[in-house]
């Protein structure tokens, strides 16, 4: 697959989220992180970052978000989601030390899969040996995240490890405030709140139902109260 260095390098079928970008992260604890990763994207920045983080701490929106900040700035990018691996090729990693930025997602879903630990260790060679950057994603640090490949769990140290801090609560609301502004639309406070007592905290979830009441509110011509948040809810 050629490269671009005006859209990144990605797997057949797959694309990047447009709404993948920094200014729509909250940061939280980890504004540092994010720091990190938006001088990755000009190419100034550290050569290897390893990002860790539980679900739903936002590792993808990051790594995406740098990819597309990248590409925007000239820069060649891959980006290749391994959470994936069992529809992709080990092969997809031959060749994309040609790329500026190299973009690992989900990085612990390769561990103890022989072929891709492997293929990971060399490309990682051959990125440092081309001066290419390399960016990775994982559930937990490098060394908590059970590779059977001793080496490649020392080539993934090599760089800064950045943990993703959790979101306090009161930064959940002020996220989902944040979102909702992006969107166009006011979320009163007595609002998100209802939604933070009534719903899961993780962040994927209220982000996908703030775009389920975005669209409700659009096509009712309705502002988003408690009692009409409460109503789409109760409509399942």
């Amino acid at each position: 697959m050629g490269s671009s260095r005006v859209n990144p390098q990605l797997p057949l079928g797959l694309a990047l989220r447009d709404s993948a970008r920094f200014d729509n992260y909250f940061p939280g604890a980890s504004l540092e992180a994010v720091r990190a990763l938006q001088a990755c994207a000009r190419g100034d920045g550290e050569p290897c970052i390893f990002l860790a983080g539980a679900h739903g701490l936002g590792k993808s929106h990051l790594l995406q978000a740098t990819c597309l900040a990248a590409a925007a700035a000239g820069r060649s990018v891959a980006y290749l989601p391994l959470g994936d691996w069992p529809d992709l090729s080990v092969h997809l990693l031959e060749g994309m030390e040609q790329q500026d930025l190299v973009c690992l997602d989900d990085v612990h879903a390769i561990a103890g899969q022989a072929g891709w630990e492997e293929g990971v260790f060399h490309l990682f060679n051959r990125l440092r040996e081309s001066g290419a950057g390399l960016l990775v994603s994982a559930r937990q640090r490098a060394d908590r995240c059970h590779f059977s490949l001793a080496d490649l769990v020392s080539r993934l140290g090599w760089g800064v490890t950045y943990v993703l801090a959790p979101l306090a609560e009161e930064q959940v609301a002020a996220a989902l405030a944040q979102r909702a502004r992006g969107r166009g639309l006011e979320l009163p406070a007595e609002t998100a709140q209802f939604l933070l007592r009534r719903i899961p905290r993780d962040l994927p979830t209220l982000f996908n139902l703030l775009d389920r009441l975005d669209e409700a509110a659009m096509i009712e011509q309705r502002r988003l109260t408690v009692p009409f948040v409460k109503s789409v809810l109760e409509r399942g």
